[in-house]
């Protein structure tokens, strides 16, 4: 079992079916409340533990209720918890969500604590990151913090996989230190100024990406599949055919399984189709880590 070092956010989302998403001014009555555990961070730690990841979460949540829950949750998934570090008098991050009949979804983030993760925070998961085989990273947390745990995995020689989630711009320093880099379309344009709008431009985003520093880029595109470029391989490898309930999480659960996929030693090529697989079940479920599948149930689909 490989070591994952997680470190990013941890939200509550707070759930609300709609028949449609939606527009701006408009309000919509719509069905079932529910709430479930998420945060990118969360939900990608998550996801490479019942994945078959050994997870070690860095993190912060509130002095509340919801960071009680959270951690409760992780336990229960066998993710290390040692760093994920409580704020006294912070709130935990909440997530509103909206999810539509078609299972399309927006989301508002208030960070809370999430806003509270810190270079000393790094620091003080030293141990974290020398166990570490392979660390996950997404956008969720401070740019700062972001940028040192980069750094310091590079000093330390652990390959990194960054989710550039939420789409923002990243100069060519932060890239230099990616080994993968796995942004979505919208994420993909915002950094490239290339709009995705089929296997060209996606082939096109990813190599300019790359000549950035990655030595791989892996764009995905929902039901399409996700287009990968990288020395020993490029081409789009499709999707998993399913009938989406909720596609909330669906990349972070991608993101989970491929981290664990490739710290076991899978060619890029397998372990996207391992990472396939994860999301293809998570869109069948509804919820953010209450829908990432199995190691078993992830093989069964494989196979």
């Amino acid at each position: 079992m490989k070591n994952i070092l997680v470190v990013g956010s941890s939200n509550t989302d707070m759930i609300i079916r709609v028949p449609r998403i939606p527009k701006p001014g408009e309000t919509i009555l719509g069905g079932a409340f529910s709430m479930a555990s998420g945060g990118k961070g969360a939900n990608q730690a998550v996801a490479a533990a019942r994945a078959g990841g050994r997870v070690t979460f860095v993190a912060r949540v509130g002095d509340d209720v919801f960071g009680e829950r959270a951690l409760a949750n992780f336990a229960a998934d066998g993710i290390d918890t040692r760093f994920v570090f409580r704020s006294p008098g912070s709130s935990s991050g909440i997530a509103l969500i909206n999810v539509g009949d078609r299972g399309e979804n927006s989301i508002s983030v208030a960070s809370g604590a999430n806003a509270l993760l810190s270079v000393e925070d790094l620091d003080r998961s030293n141990d974290a990151f020398v166990a570490a085989d392979i660390l996950l990273l997404q956008l969720e947390s401070p740019m700062e913090t972001v940028e040192a745990a980069l750094r310091k995995a590079r000093a330390r020689g652990v390959p990194v996989v960054l989710n550039p989630a939420p789409a923002r711009p990243l100069d060519d320093a932060i890239l230099g230190l990616v080994r993968v880099l796995t942004p979505n379309e919208h994420e993909a344009e915002i950094l490239t100024e290339i709009a995705i709008t089929d296997e060209r431009g996606a082939r096109e985003a990813a190599s300019r990406l790359r000549a950035r520093g990655p030595a791989s880029v892996v764009i995905t595109l929902g039901e399409r599949g996700a287009y990968a470029s990288s020395a020993g391989f490029e081409g789009l490898v499709p999707a998993f055919r399913v009938d989406p309930v909720d596609t909330t999480a669906a990349g972070d659960v991608f993101n989970g399984a491929l981290a664990v996929a490739l710290a076991e030693g899978r060619s890029l090529a397998a372990a996207l189709r391992f990472a396939q697989a994860a999301a293809a079940i998570s869109v069948t479920r509804p919820g953010a880590q209450p829908s990432a599948p199995t190691r078993a149930e992830i093989l069964a689909l494989i196979s």
